[in-house]
């Protein structure tokens, strides 16, 4: 049984002082002249460090940041991480500059309560992305309880959220992890319907287990981004000279074949905006589907694909949604996605959002509106795991 963090003593039992808990965090955030640009993934594990904190107990974070291949590597030092932990905390924040050394554990075991302790990029040791158990094993004399906070990781078995498990009696998942599951397992698995899924993005093999798995669940499924081009070129459909995977047009037939077949419908955009001409000279074009250019890039849904795919939503009680419907990051190209933004906002519905291109889509168009979802997933991979109807090993250990 997954245990959560409301339900463990954090007080020890033969003195009045509090236990030290080891969290695995998700700090891998975005650093910029030594300062951190984005703390969304650091803010959300406040609630459950306070809550440590409020219990008594003193805490120690771990976390990676980059992939410095078990090199130390100074631009993906945790050290400005710290700093913005202690700036959002509004408290000194110990460091330690190696994450396994005897400074470090004696630093954890040292720790008075309502202290906190960070260490360094766990993955400047290649133990850690190789799960080593030698490397689990000291990471584990940190504390004496063990909390796994990390969503953005748990589709993988590494040594700070797989392999430590095996050392602590007491262990479960803080309080980011814990809604995670809520929303994007048993709110799914249990939701209200309509449920409508919205899927964008390049690759159809990111996604296919992805739609094959709400087959079974949504009623609707609307598929943009560069993904739509193969499904309109499995339709029939000439897609110009836009993104395409001409050996998944088959896939994406039967796709169209088992949504039949089951009673799912799937909405393809029906006109397009995007670049038309050769590089250097292109030039800003509307199409509609049966109308495309050859020589056109489709970068965007149009006016008419925006109101078909809201029709659909309005009629919805439920909305996941993974994967920005264009090249949201360009802003000449972003109406689409923003529109539908705003369309999901101002209804009254359960909208769970995951995958780090949409979240931060969300975020970049107005910053205030992603508090405006039911849920907005802290985790790109794992998010998509969990709604593709896989397991999460990072979590199935702590079971």
């Amino acid at each position: 049984m997954l245990r959560k963090i409301s339900s463990i003593d954090f007080r020890s039992s033969n003195t009045t002082s509090g236990k030290t808990v080891l969290i695995r965090v998700d700090y891998n955030v975005p650093v910029q002249n030594e300062i951190v640009i984005d703390d969304y993934r650091i803010v959300k594990s406040l609630p459950t460090i306070k809550y440590c904190l409020e219990k008594g107990s003193k805490v120690v974070l771990m976390s990676h940041m980059g992939r410095p291949n078990g090199k130390i590597n100074e631009d993906l030092s945790l050290i400005p991480v710290g700093e913005k932990l202690a700036e959002l905390l509004e408290m000194p924040i110990k460091f330690s500059e190696d994450c396994i050394s005897d400074d470090a554990i004696d630093v954890s075991r040292n720790l008075k309560d309502g202290e906190i302790h960070l260490l360094e990029n766990l993955r400047f040791h290649e133990g850690e992305t190789k799960n080593d158990s030698h490397f689990s094993s000291i990471l584990a004399k940190h504390g004496s309880i063990y909390i796994n906070d990390a969503f953005g990781t748990a589709h993988r078995k590494h040594a700070s959220n797989y392999g430590v498990a095996d050392y602590f009696s007491t262990k479960g998942i803080g309080f980011l992890v814990e809604k995670e599951l809520e929303f994007l397992s048993e709110k799914v698995s249990n939701a209200k319907k309509p449920l409508t899924l919205i899927v964008g993005g390049s690759k159809i093999d990111t996604k296919l287990a992805l739609i094959e798995n709400f087959m079974d669940i949504a009623d609707n499924i609307i598929i943009g981004g560069a993904m739509a081009n193969t499904f309109l070129l499995a339709e029939g459909n000439c897609v110009g000279n836009s993104l395409v995977e001409k050996d998944k047009v088959s896939t994406a037939k039967q796709i169209f074949k088992v949504g039949s077949k089951k009673g799912t419908n799937i909405i393809l955009p029906i006109d397009f905006k995007g670049e038309i001409g050769k590089l250097g000279s292109k030039k800003y074009c509307e199409a509609e589907k049966g109308n495309i250019p050859n020589d056109m890039i489709c970068e965007d849904i149009g006016d008419k694909s925006i109101k078909l795919f809201n029709s659909v939503l309005s009629k919805s009680s439920t909305i996941v949604w993974n994967g920005t419907l264009g090249v949201a990051e360009n802003k000449i190209f972003a109406k689409g996605t923003e529109s539908i933004i705003d369309f999901i906002v101002s209804k009254e519905l359960t909208s769970i959002v995951g995958g780090g291109d949409t979240v931060a889509a969300i975020r970049n168009y107005k910053e205030e509106y992603i508090q405006e979802f039911s849920h907005a997933s802290t985790g790109g991979g794992s998010c998509l795991e969990l709604l593709s109807g896989n397991k999460l090993p990072a979590i199935e250990i702590l079971k």
